[in-house]
């Protein structure tokens, strides 16, 4: 079962840079962007992360924070935020408990040998936390301002 435009998010906890820990609702107040990535350090992942970083200021201004998500450990996350100058954190998910939430992990290929692995998605929380628009199968370019319009948007 996954999270539906116009639900409200369940609660829940996470792990991320700068020692970061707590829960979800903590962010109630704020526009949250969630957006899933398969693995740090990789072409298609770190040139979405520097267009949400590039972008950074105006989500800001529109009173959003992002949050990038996948299944790495906090020390590649770490290093990965640190060479991309990333201002903000990126969440750690190696039980998948959050990307299960969110339905983002899928059956993949690669060189014919078959994983279960996040499909590139982001999600658009509005301030009472509940989902207001989300992009599944993401293609990056282009992405992020589609994602920055819909935050001034709501």
């Amino acid at each position: 079962m996954s999270i539906k435009v116009g639900q409200a998010i369940p609660d829940f906890s996470f792990t991320a840079t700068n020692q970061l820990s707590g829960q979800f609702s903590q962010f109630k107040g704020k526009k949250v962007v969630l957006y899933f990535y398969p693995k740090d350090n990789t072409p298609g992942c770190t040139i979405e992360s520097q267009g949400f970083r590039d972008n950074n200021a105006e989500f800001e201004a529109a009173n959003t924070i992002i949050l990038g998500i996948s299944k790495d450990k906090l020390t590649s996350h770490e290093k990965f935020k640190a060479n991309q100058c990333m201002p903000f954190e990126l969440i750690n998910d190696e039980d998948t408990s959050i990307c299960t939430l969110f339905d983002v992990l899928k059956d993949k290929s690669m060189f014919g040998v078959k994983y279960r692995g996040i499909e590139r998605s982001t999600f658009l929380i509005d301030e009472h936390g509940i989902l207001r628009q989300e992009w599944r199968k993401v293609k990056v370019f282009g992405h992020v301002k589609a994602v920055l319009e819909a935050a001034k948007a709501i």
